[in-house]
């Protein structure tokens, strides 16, 4: 196994049973909470099935089309039920992933509560669209807090699962698909093997965000388009999905982006974003400037528009996700990243959703001039 195979793979495991601290001995009677997005609106939420006729699975050839699942979160006035977090077939691979299948059970996950509901009214007025895409391996609803914040702060939200890149989604009919891409990263034969395909993860993933703007935007691909403003449209992801937002130099409809603690293994191009704006948030131990990654500092220099380099102290890969939210409410910190769970959450929705308030909305965010008090743990980097 190459070295790049192990990387990507240790980033997929950051926290199992023997990380476990003694406090957490009775994890299998806790349950979970996604926190309170912190907007002025309600949440509610739509599940679409997309199929993109026109192209082929890269991973599973037989495939007639690319699948996608799509959860689509959206300011809302009320009503509705509770949306559930994910089905009990994707809670159990996500266990099993985090070899946590022994200490929680699969209904635990199933069962976190979230702040989204189905059936909402939707709130009036056109709203801005972020597109959203989580990390290599993972579960979209690995994104279901910034989703929600992004939703109570007036966008709606495509956070979008694709297909054979997790190590379970589920699909209409009971289908659980598993990850077949990480068995083909897993299986290249070299260093250089391993990070072309992870680019090629990356592109694919750009084409499907672009397919997802393209349907959403329509009514006859989702009942509620005529809230979004096709004029405002962002795109923001965790790790791969962090390199893919990074791509929408190829899609002009996107005026924003966001990498979290992405390598950029498809890079930025040399002729820069056409000086749209875009925001790097990051671990301070693997991307600050010097760093292993760099990625990071080669396509900082080829950003041509407004522009942030942000690092987190005490972070970890899966900072900047649900994981260690929910793990704090079991009493579990990944000592290799001792930032608590509690302010993981804070920073990331803060930062990203300040953003994207700035930069879809028109807002002013002194957040985003420069260091603060209240956050001593973000350094701003300017290489």
């Amino acid at each position: 196994m190459n070295r790049t195979t192990v990387a990507l793979l240790a980033l997929t495991l950051p926290l199992t049973a023997s990380a476990l601290p003694a406090q957490a001995a009775g994890t299998a009677e806790v349950t979970f909470a996604i926190p309170r997005p912190t907007g002025a609106y309600q949440v509610g939420r739509d599940v679409l099935h997309l199929q993109d006729t026109g192209r082929r699975d890269p991973w599973m050839p037989s495939a007639r089309s690319r699948e996608l699942m799509v959860s689509m979160y959206y300011p809302a006035r009320s009503g509705g039920g509770a949306a559930p977090y994910m089905t009990t077939a994707e809670a159990a691979a996500l266990l099993k992933s985090q070899k946590l299948d022994q200490v929680f059970k699969p209904e635990q996950v199933t069962g976190v509560r979230t702040n989204a509901r189905t059936g909402a009214r939707p709130a009036a007025g056109r709203h801005p669209l972020v597109v959203l895409s989580p990390g290599f391996s993972l579960n979209r609803a690995t994104l279901t807090m910034l989703a929600e914040e992004l939703a109570s702060r007036g966008n709606v939200v495509a956070l979008v699962d694709h297909a054979y890149e997790s190590f379970g989604t589920t699909f209409p009919g009971g289908r659980t698909l598993t990850c077949a891409a990480c068995d083909a990263v897993e299986q290249a034969p070299s260093d250089a093997a391993s990070r072309r395909m992870m680019a090629k993860v990356a592109t694919g993933r750009a084409a499907d965000l672009s397919f997802v703007i393209g349907r959403v935007t329509r009514a006859s691909g989702w009942k509620r388009a005529a809230m979004i403003d096709g004029k405002r449209i962002g795109a923001a992801g965790h790790s791969i999905g962090g390199n893919a937002a990074a791509l929408m130099a190829a899609d002009r409809r996107v005026r924003a982006g966001v990498n979290m603690d992405g390598t950029f293994f498809a890079p930025v191009p040399k002729s820069g974003l056409a000086k749209r704006p875009f925001l790097m948030l990051g671990t301070k131990a693997g991307h600050s400037p010097g760093s292993t990654d760099t990625s990071w500092p080669r396509d900082w220099r080829r950003l041509d528009g407004w522009k942030r380099w942000l690092t987190v102290a005490d972070s970890g890969h899966f900072t900047f996700i649900d994981v260690p939210v929910l793990g704090a409410q079991a009493g579990i910190t990944d000592p290799e990243a001792p930032l608590p769970g509690k302010r993981s959450g804070e920073i990331t929705t803060s930062y990203v959703g300040a953003f994207f308030d700035r930069h879809l909305q028109g807002a002013k965010r002194p957040l985003l001039d420069g260091p603060t008090a209240a956050n001593p743990e973000v350094t701003f980097q300017n290489p």
